[in-house]
């Protein structure tokens, strides 16, 4: 008896390692995303994007604000990857940015933030319009 209780437990314990061990479930997908943001010290903005995750385009629209030193307006449009995704909808949250940037005329814009579910949106792309800006702000986005 006591054999089968420890070959029990043994292959209780291979199983919880084994279950620990495998590889996580967490996809990347592609985003597209069009951005216009503009204000006088408070800046306010907003766009829509779509997600691109198994062959599958997900529309979602983007608004943000920022608090700080802002100054004119801009059109963002960005591309790049959404990491750690656990299905279309974990996209879905708002997203924390701290930085500072500046466009003239035409220029290259870039973004890393993270939502509460573990999505990373690592962005880039070039920046229209005129705007100067070392701002605190963050995102909201939301599957249409």
């Amino acid at each position: 008896m006591k054999k089968s209780v420890s070959s029990v437990a043994l292959v209780a314990l291979l199983a919880g390692v084994a279950g620990i061990s495998t590889p996580s479930r967490a996809e990347t997908g592609r985003v597209a995303v069009v951005f216009t943001k503009g204000g006088f010290i408070v800046g306010v903005g907003g766009g829509e994007g779509v997600l691109t995750l198994r062959g599958r385009n997900y529309p979602f629209t983007v608004s943000g604000m920022s608090v700080g030193f802002t100054i004119g307006a801009s059109t963002t449009k960005l591309v790049g990857r959404a990491l750690n995704l656990r299905g279309p909808a974990s996209i879905e949250g708002s997203y924390a940015a701290v930085g500072a940037g500046g466009a003239l005329a035409a220029g290259a814009g870039g973004v890393q933030l993270r939502n509460a579910n573990g999505v990373v949106l690592q962005l880039s792309g070039p920046r229209v319009g005129a705007e100067v800006s070392a701002a605190v702000g963050g995102v909201t986005v939301r599957l249409k």
